[in-house]
């Protein structure tokens, strides 16, 4: 029901836009979340938006780095990544919750990942 894209290789320094797209259902009273997931790691919170797309909400480590949106007439959740670094490596996965919540646990929908690999 979500399905994330957009992902691929690019250098230290550059950008790239994920997608994330719904089907199925609409996810337009939902908030919205960007997990990561690095090799070797646990998945971590990376950035959050409300259903009216008011309130974001962001990790330290991607902090005016990464800017979360939402198109709710496309049904899509989006993530410019600028200024990536090798460290932003990793899967990145969209999810939906009805929850204000940093917790992964408490996400009800989830895409199937998208990989970003940044080279130095």
């Amino acid at each position: 029901q979500l399905q994330a894209s957009g992902g691929g290789l690019v250098q230290a320094g550059g950008s790239l836009r994920l997608s994330c797209a719904a089907s199925g259902r609409t996810f337009s009273n939902y908030i919205m979340g960007w997990f990561r997931q690095a090799p070797g790691k646990e998945r971590e919170f990376v950035a959050r938006i409300t259903s009216s797309a008011y309130t974001t909400d962001y990790a330290g480590s991607v902090q005016g780095r990464f800017i979360i949106s939402r198109d709710k007439a496309k049904n899509t959740v989006f993530l410019q990544m600028n200024s990536l670094k090798p460290e932003d490596t990793a899967v990145y996965y969209c999810a939906a919750t009805m929850k204000w919540t940093l917790n992964q646990f408490q996400y009800d929908y989830w895409g199937q990942g998208t990989l970003v690999t940044v080279s130095s």
